[in-house]
């Protein structure tokens, strides 16, 4: 039963992950030759060193002096090298190692800015944060340990047994039995513990997923006493990690010790035949005695390259998440319609939408949904037949049950997912036509969780426009009505906002979220639940800050107040993910329908 586990849990793409690491080391090229040979000269030195007992025990049995001290000069000398050459490999293997993390690091950073929105809902943030701190840790120390040992173990183990067939061939067949003895363990042994670090690596994974979550969440685990299930399911998670971490190493910890014994045997044996030769005559002392030297040493070469290689199948396996996440498809963009800025004679920014072929199209900010079938996953329909058009400069609102599809019409306008029948169209083109980044900076959002950045007030307003002045920043805060409570900060807008705004009201956060949108001047604007965090009196104070943003542009509006969407042009009433009723609020009201009741407190949003 245990085999057919290991057997289900085997990496996948070990080939593929072994080729893109390689390619990774390819780039540094250059320093990798230079440890390379250093590393061949402080592997030779070593093994030169042990031969030289040869020369040097013969120079003692017959008293020549002079060649016995020479012979102990040059073995100084060689072992100098060697020194001096582990010591040179050491350092330039730490500033390759350095370059290539660094590579991977960027590269995967960079790949995630490309994938879809798909990938990160699909994940916990804990365990897209593993790639960078636990998976790319395991490369790190394959690099700085293990990658020059290998080579040098390698070199080591291949040259003492040329040497060993040189000095005795009869003794080395032995000898040779036995290294194959070591190697058949050691395959039988790395195959078992390969799976159990990618297993290992997993659990890691999900367990840093799952305490980033709790953290994150601290206030509702206190506020309903839950932290005894939380403790429960910590506890099933780090079992999960014990176990696979524990199945990694036992296997891996039975590697050396099985060396060494096979090592001590082979020691034995050799040594008892080499005396009996000896004896006879039919090999020197010196021979002896430096085969011995070497035989005794046999195990070390063969330990070290099973210890590094242990390293290397926790690098790999973590390489392998890695290189798993930068193998995702980035997100699809075929569009060839771009934005651009025209010159216009008042002091408003203009925006015109260009074609491949040039001309101009008025960015007006008219969206309309054409027969729109959209689910996240297939067979799962979650937005039916979806027709609606919201002209430039109109208020549309969705209000409905949770699940009802509001926040999904809003992801398909800025193709965060794209419609699997029917079309989103933008100004007369299709929004797949539309390059992505032109799309969404035409588009503004407010979501309703708030997320704000590590660094000034300023710094968090000016997301939306990284080029902003003070002045502009300043006019955007006002229009959301932020102006006031920053001022009134110990810094003002140069205020530092920690821990996602921790040190801010949740009230604050949302009007600081309004101003960045303010400062990026959208033709659409969406508002998710944009005011749900703010209190009656702060929402009557931005009021008139919002009709001034909202003046012009073509915006959509998902609340739960239902007197927030009043004065909306539209308001389209969803349930399950079809529009069941639609009209301004005094139709929807004459109607007596859905929305009457959820109006008056008949009918609840769930």
């Amino acid at each position: 039963m245990a085999k057919r586990q290991i057997t289900g849990k085997k990496p996948k793409n070990f080939r593929y992950t072994v080729e893109t690491l390689l390619s990774y080391l390819g780039r540094h090229k250059l320093l990798l030759l230079w440890v390379a040979v250093l590393v061949t000269v402080s592997a030779l030195a070593n093994l030169l060193g042990t031969y030289m007992i040869r020369p040097v025990v013969n120079s003692l049995s017959s008293g020549d002096m002079g060649t016995l001290i020479a012979g102990v000069a040059v073995t100084g000398v060689i072992y100098a090298v060697g020194v001096a050459a582990a010591y040179g490999y050491t350092q330039i293997m730490v500033k390759a190692a350095q370059r290539v993390l660094f590579d991977i690091r960027r590269d995967l950073f960079s790949h995630l800015q490309t994938l879809p929105l798909r990938f990160f809902d699909t994940r916990r943030h804990g365990d897209v944060m593993s790639y960078f701190t636990n998976d790319v840790d395991t490369i790190s120390d394959a690099l700085n340990n293990s990658f020059a040992m290998v080579i040098q173990s390698f070199i080591q183990m291949a040259g003492t047994l040329l040497i060993l067939f040189i000095l005795n061939w009869q003794l080395s067949l032995i000898v040779t039995v036995c290294y194959g003895a070591m190697f058949l363990y050691i395959r039988f042994s790395g195959k078992r513990s390969k799976a159990y670090y990618t297993m290992q690596q997993k659990s890691l994974g999900e367990l840093d997923g799952y305490i980033e979550e709790m953290v994150n969440g601290q206030k509702v685990v206190k506020v309903f006493n839950h932290e005894e299930e939380n403790m429960q399911g910590f506890r099933e998670k780090n079992e999960a990690l014990r176990k696979a971490g524990t199945g990694a190493q036992a296997f891996a910890a039975t590697m050396i010790p099985a060396v060494v014994s096979i090592s001590y045997i082979n020691y034995a044996i050799v040594a008892i035949l080499g005396g009996i030769m000896a004896l006879q005559g039919m090999t020197d002392v010196g021979s002896l005695a430096s085969y011995l030297v070497f035989v005794r040493q046999a195990a070390a070469p063969i330990n070290q390259f099973t210890q590094q290689g242990n390293f290397l199948l926790a690098a790999l396996a973590g390489a392998e998440r890695v290189f798993e996440a930068m193998a995702q498809q980035p997100e699809k963009d075929e569009g060839k319609v771009e934005r651009v800025h025209v010159e216009a004679d008042g002091a408003e920014e203009q925006w015109a939408w260009r074609r491949e072929d040039g001309t101009l199209v008025p960015l007006r900010g008219d969206v309309r949904f054409r027969e729109v079938y959209f689910g996240y996953d297939s067979g799962h329909p979650i937005l039916k037949d979806i027709s609606l058009y919201a002209k430039p400069g109109q208020k549309i609102a969705f209000v409905g049950s949770t699940g009802a599809g509001k926040t999904t019409i809003t992801n398909l306008i800025n193709r965060f997912y794209d419609v699997q029948e029917g079309s989103v169209m933008y100004d007369g083109f299709d929004v797949r036509e539309i390059r992505k980044k032109d799309l969404r900076r035409s588009l503004g959002i407010v979501l309703q969780d708030t997320h704000l950045f590590t660094g000034t007030i300023a710094d968090n307003i000016r997301f939306g426009k990284l080029d902003a002045g003070q002045e502009e920043i300043e006019r955007a805060a006002k229009i959301a009505n932020a102006d006031s409570f920053i001022r009134r900060l110990p810094q003002g807008y140069q205020t530092v906002v920690t821990a996602d705004g921790a040190n801010l009201s949740q009230g604050q956060r949302q009007l600081l979220a309004i101003a960045r949108a303010a400062i990026a001047n959208p033709s659409v604007l969406i508002l998710d639940e944009a005011t749900s965090s703010i209190d009656t009196r702060t929402e009557a104070l931005i009021e008139k800050g919002m009709d001034r943003l909202m003046e012009g542009r073509t915006v959509f509006v998902i609340a739960h107040r239902l007197s927030t969407v009043r004065n909306a042009d539209a308001i389209m009433v969803l349930e399950h993910g079809k529009i069941v009723e639609r009209g301004s609020h005094q139709e929807l009201l004459a109607q007596k329908g859905i929305y009457y009741r959820l109006y008056h407190g008949m009918l609840e949003l769930s």
